[in-house]
């Protein structure tokens, strides 16, 4: 990919795309439905707020869970992946409304969780 995702990237929620717009990020979220040709799904985050990240390649295998996406955020509110990686959740669950709960606290107060989010607001 032409962006860097070298180093830091903030962790964001479906609340915090816009501000992120063009921009390397991390994001977490629950598989709600795949597009037909595999090029793109709809991930919602823990306030159940949905967005859509869109892949280069078709998908290869099956995708439902909770996964973790870095890539860069599109002028479209979309997220553009770079790679995902898909959480096992055979022993626990991911508790996907706490995991919300703890971006929003880092997010109101960057001066104590300084890694990678200066300058987002």
């Amino acid at each position: 990919m032409a962006y860097d995702l070298e180093g830091p990237r903030t962790r964001i929620n479906t609340s915090l795309v816009s501000r992120f717009t063009g921009r390397a990020v991390c994001f977490v979220g629950r598989v709600q439905k795949v597009h037909p040709s595999g090029t793109s799904f709809v991930l919602s985050d823990g306030d159940g707020k949905n967005v859509t990240v869109e892949t280069t390649d078709p998908l290869d295998e099956e995708l439902s869970g909770v996964i973790e996406v870095v890539g860069k955020i599109t002028p479209k509110a979309t997220i553009q992946a770079a790679y995902y990686a898909p959480f096992r959740e055979d022993k626990n669950s991911f508790d996907l409304h706490l995991y919300n709960e703890a971006l929003n606290i880092i997010h109101e107060f960057p001066q104590y969780y300084p890694f990678g989010v200066t300058g987002s607001g």
